[in-house]
């Protein structure tokens, strides 16, 4: 008789995932990120969220900046693509945080914030 693993849709994980455990040390993703976080991103952060708090929590620019540089990278630019890749694909969920922002927010950043995001590249 032979014996198979199981192959169970429905099998909780034992142990929460972690997303560091998503990708391997030394990804192209890693870097963006590593890189994203060292940048100064304080021009995003004065003008991104709401001022009078009202509604849901703004999604961080972190997310963002994330998203649209590596999207650059490998040839993702439309919000649409970006937006399903952070449900379709494990890089894109990790730069996100599994996070998922509609296209239309990715798309809205991107137009308000386009002069600073030029000026990282400088």
């Amino acid at each position: 008789m032979k014996r198979f693993r199981p192959c169970d849709l429905d099998q909780p994980f034992l142990l929460l995932p972690s997303l560091q455990d998503w990708l391997p040390e030394g990804h192209l993703a890693r870097f963006v990120a590593n890189v994203v976080d060292a940048l100064d991103l304080s021009p995003f952060l004065d003008t991104h969220a709401r001022k009078d708090c009202r509604g849901k929590a703004a999604y961080h620019p972190i997310l963002f900046v994330r998203l649209l540089v590596y999207g650059y990278v490998v040839g993702k630019r439309s919000s649409r693509q970006l937006e399903r890749a952070t449900y379709d694909e494990v890089l894109f969920r990790y730069l996100a945080a599994d996070q998922h922002p509609d296209h239309d927010t990715i798309s809205t950043f991107q137009q308000v914030h386009l002069q600073e995001l030029a000026k990282l590249f400088l």
